[in-house]
């Protein structure tokens, strides 16, 4: 039986995909770099430092990965405190309520900094509902790595083998996948291409989960 659900945060819990997209193509636009939509595509799950890391060497970009890093993350600030429209993805919330009152652990394991993990949860009131965040930016390899969903495993204090992790990515579904964690995908209409076929079951929409239904997944089968 499920002890724990660790969640990712962007394009699960709230749809910043939006907003990271258009932070990172106005920073290549200002770098003069071309990044097609495929290669974006397989950043998503990354942390963006790791995304710098590639972007640096491949394009010899003589920018300090840390200043790069910091640039993209000015430009979501502004998009993020300024879009009025921003809001939980629909059901997350009650969600949220119901393994609560279910008592049912909850972690987040973001590839985001700690910063922007901070401001969401300012913004939307999440700290009640999760025991542990775990961010991306304190490890040396993002997702597909499986280190972060590991580490937010041992945080809760859960075998491997009672967590589920909800994700949208197809780096973060192979992270969990590679973790020994059983993986619901969320097929997310901003994360259009995403594959998600590693994952155990992929649903549409949060109206298709219940504390009930997680708790009852045998993982493993």
């Amino acid at each position: 039986m499920i002890q724990t659900v660790i969640f990712d945060m962007d394009g699960v819990l709230i749809d910043t995909e939006p907003i990271h997209r258009h932070a990172f193509f106005t920073q290549f636009a200002e770098l003069g770099i071309t990044v097609s939509d495929a290669e974006y595509a397989s950043f998503l799950g990354s942390s963006t430092r790791n995304v710098f890391q590639k972007l640096k060497q491949q394009f010899g970009l003589p920018q300090d990965v840390e200043a790069l890093l910091m640039r993209k993350r000015e430009l979501f600030n502004q998009a993020f405190d300024t879009d009025p429209n921003l809001d939980l993805l629909d059901n997350v919330r009650v969600l949220l309520d119901d393994l609560r009152a279910h008592q049912v652990p909850l972690v987040v394991a973001s590839s985001a900094s700690k910063a922007t993990i901070g401001r969401v949860f300012a913004r939307f009131g999440l700290g009640p509902y999760f025991g542990h965040i775990v961010s991306g930016e304190d490890f040396a390899q993002s997702k597909p790595h499986p280190a972060i969903f590991q580490h937010a495993a041992a945080l809760a204090g859960t075998p491997v083998s009672e967590c589920v992790v909800i994700e949208d990515s197809a780096n973060g579904v192979a992270a969990a996948k590679a973790a020994g964690i059983y993986c619901i995908g969320y097929a997310s209409p901003h994360s259009a291409g995403q594959d998600l076929h590693q994952a155990d079951i992929v649903i549409q929409h949060f109206a298709e989960l219940s504390a009930a239904k997680i708790r009852a997944i045998q993982a493993g089968q």
